[in-house]
């Protein structure tokens, strides 16, 4: 039988393909286990609010929980949270968007009106602490440029009437 002829060595700056392949899926790989440790992660931070949430009611309704019935809340909510969150990308894939809104969010919790009640509060909360952020900030900007805003040029050219009336 006769040797197989030498591979010619890669070129500098470049692997083999199979390299390139074995590279990329261990890569695929170490990303796949990264994803799990923060599955891993959430789920025991899940599990921890859980069992807060257990004790404060046992404290409030003076009843027991076991174990058991605590990890199966946290798992079945969970679980709920993963639905809710594909349910959030498809509704803002429906209407176009890459980003989840609150629209969207609203729309979620559309079946429990005191929820809709609550995350639309929220909501409304939000948007008008924003505005005022924002008006606050336009003020320091113009009045550090020296521009007055339109209200404070009304209230100029009133000033500057009622100088010339008297």
């Amino acid at each position: 039988m006769a040797a197989a002829p030498p591979r010619p060595a890669p070129r500098a700056g470049r692997e083999a393909p199979g390299r390139e392949i074995v590279r990329a899926a261990m890569a695929a790989a170490g990303g796949e286990q990264q994803q799990q440790m923060l599955t891993q992660r959430l789920k025991a931070a899940v599990h921890y609010t859980v069992g807060c949430l257990c004790q404060e009611v046992e404290e409030d309704k003076d009843v027991q929980f076991s174990k058991q019935s605590i990890a199966a809340i946290s798992e079945i909510t969970f679980r709920q949270c993963e639905i809710f969150a594909k349910d959030l990308e498809m509704f803002a894939r429906h209407a176009k968007r890459t980003t989840v809104t609150t629209e969207d969010v609203k729309l979620l919790a559309r079946r429990s009106s005191s929820l809709l009640k609550y995350i639309t509060q929220k909501s409304e909360e939000l948007a008008s602490s924003n505005m005022e952020q924002k008006e606050k900030k336009r003020k320091k900007s113009s009045a550090a440029k020296g521009e007055r805003t339109p209200g404070e040029q009304e209230a100029a050219m009133t000033e500057n009437e009622d100088s010339n009336m008297a």
